[in-house]
């Protein structure tokens, strides 16, 4: 059964929860990230929970090997995102089109890596969602190494722990906590509602400076 909390968030865009977590003093936005392929090579909107991988420079975990994300993909499915960290510096790649094809077919909404993407082409051919920090030919064979599965990441400024909430758009990417979703939804409903009621103002003919004046200046206040 789908998550409700998904669902809520799927309806939702990046800047209107990016409002929310600023209403409620919480950090969660990273920007920088931009969307790589999706439906329409580039659009569409991700929700989903977060299946984490770290990668870098550095020797495996022990244990059978076995390739670079293949772990995350077995882990993942509907509503699940797959949000890796590769902030070595070392340019190769930390996703690429196999695993594009592998997640696609598990069902997971879309991928979200702080690092490098490999084969973009094919990501976007599968109309497959991909946010990357940049773009490369380079392999990771022989550069970096996958160093854990669901341990906790690091994406911008935002440290996202395995099963938090994610949202990305165009705009950009959001995280937020498990144990904060269900006040953050009920936040950022409350001013699509509100932006919803003013964009019906100006179309009416109220002059826009007078709807926007007071109401978007204290929009973000938090309640008393």
């Amino acid at each position: 059964m789908s998550d409700p909390f998904v669902q809520r968030l799927r309806r939702l865009d990046a800047c209107a929860v990016s409002d929310a977590l600023d209403k409620l003093g919480l950090a969660g936005a990273v920007t920088g990230i931009p969307q790589r392929s999706g439906p329409d090579h580039g659009g569409g909107r991700i929700a989903g929970r977060a299946v984490t991988m770290k990668v870098g420079p550095g020797e495996r975990p022990p244990g059978p090997p076995v390739h670079l994300g293949c772990s995350a993909i077995g882990l993942a499915g509907p509503d699940h995102v797959i949000v890796v960290e590769q902030r070595s510096g070392v340019e190769a790649g930390c996703w690429g089109g196999l695993l594009t094809l592998g997640a696609k077919v598990r069902g997971v909404e879309g991928v979200v890596a702080d690092g490098p993407l490999r084969d973009v082409d094919e990501a976007i051919a599968y109309g497959f969602p991909v946010f990357s920090r940049s773009l490369t030919s380079r392999t990771a064979r022989g550069r970096v190494v996958e160093l854990g599965t669901q341990v906790p990441v690091q994406i911008g400024e935002v440290q996202v722990q395995p099963g938090d909430y994610v949202l990305a758009d165009r705009s950009a990417v959001l995280f937020i906590a498990a144990a904060d979703i269900a006040r953050v939804l009920e936040a950022a409903e409350g001013i699509v509602a509100k932006e919803a009621a003013m964009a019906k103002a100006i179309l009416a003919g109220t002059p826009i400076a007078e709807v926007m004046g007071g109401n978007y200046e204290h929009m973000l206040q938090k309640d008393s």
